[in-house]
């Protein structure tokens, strides 16, 4: 347990140093979030530093390769996927930034970048046997699909990157969640014995330092740069681990989030109405009264909730 807390407090003092000096970098070269027009409510967050994301992923890494040094290598593929996605998000981010509006790559640029990240990963699972899948509440059931995993993995990448990206919308909000989902699911992989526990430690000390700097009223977004690798970190742990069927049940606000997204959309080209007041659900809150606050709390800690039922389980 040492070696977690201390990779933990790493992270969070390199995360903490990091974004306090990005940001009035970012504030120097006006690099801030363009709002849209819709969202009437967060009109006083536009020119807010964004890309925040490259502060706690770039501290995560960098604890990961001092407390790891390359020993492991889904580990290592883990590190490069992660890098991968914030490089996507990055590019995504700048592209805003550079053109002023809030339209960065072309939707079909990320999925073809998404993509190709997701097919290493979906390779390496089936080529490395990880092909295993435990059931949640099965007290440590399992099948095989073998080949089967290929396709599972392409989709749960291109979810999980995109739904913890639509979940990024609030101050605090896919930074919380995504520490509740990676604290817990830390503790189910130390409890294996597995040894990526302690990246998922590690990224609940950046994500901590960064929430401090990003709750409400937020003083930096993470971006893209933040939200797709926290999505592509969030899949890998999961996945590599044999644990993807935990996925949609402890982060079942993101799934929540993309699947609002989907249905608004949906029901709205066939009958011209919406269900939700905005989607994601979020902002459906949002538009009910229900603060910042109140819903990136209770996002957090429905996931918690929901992980620790399934370690209970176990």
């Amino acid at each position: 347990m040492k070696i977690y807390f201390t990779a933990l407090l790493s992270a969070f003092a390199l995360t903490f140093a990091l974004t306090a000096a990005l940001m009035p970098l970012l504030r120097r070269l006006k690099a801030g979030q363009y709002i849209l027009g819709y969202v009437k409510e967060h009109k006083s967050k536009s020119g807010t530093p964004t890309m925040g994301g490259l502060a706690f992923i770039t501290a995560f890494i960098a604890a990961a390769i001092i407390f790891y040094r390359f020993g492991d290598k889904t580990v290592n593929l883990t590190l490069i996927t992660v890098a991968g996605f914030m490089l996507v998000g990055f590019l995504d981010d700048f592209l805003k930034i550079y053109r002023k509006e809030n339209e960065g790559l072309k939707p079909y640029q990320k999925i073809i970048f998404q993509l190709a990240i997701a097919v290493i990963a979906a390779v390496y699972c089936y080529v490395n046997g990880i092909t295993k899948l435990y059931v949640p509440f099965g007290g440590g059931f399992s099948f095989d699909i073998y080949w089967g995993i290929i396709p599972l993995v392409l989709f749960v990448f291109l979810a999980s990157v995109n739904c913890v990206n639509l979940t990024d919308g609030l101050d605090g909000l896919a930074g919380g969640t995504s520490l509740a989902y990676l604290a817990v699911f830390g503790v189910i992989l130390a409890t294996g014995g597995n040894s990526s526990a302690n990246l998922c430690f590690i990224a609940v000390g950046a994500l901590s330092a960064f929430l401090l700097f990003n709750v409400n009223k937020a003083g930096i977004f993470m971006g893209d740069t933040g939200s797709l690798a926290l999505g592509g970190l969030i899949a890998c742990v999961t996945v590599f681990s044999g644990n993807t069927l935990f996925l949609p049940v402890i982060g079942i606000m993101f799934v929540i989030s993309g699947i609002s997204v989907i249905v608004q959309v949906i029901y709205y080209k066939r009958t011209g109405r919406r269900v939700f007041l905005m989607a994601p659900l979020h902002h459906h809150f949002q538009m009910k009264g229900y603060t910042e606050c109140k819903i990136s709390y209770a996002y957090a800690l429905i996931t918690a909730l929901i992980g620790i039922i399934c370690l209970l389980f176990m």
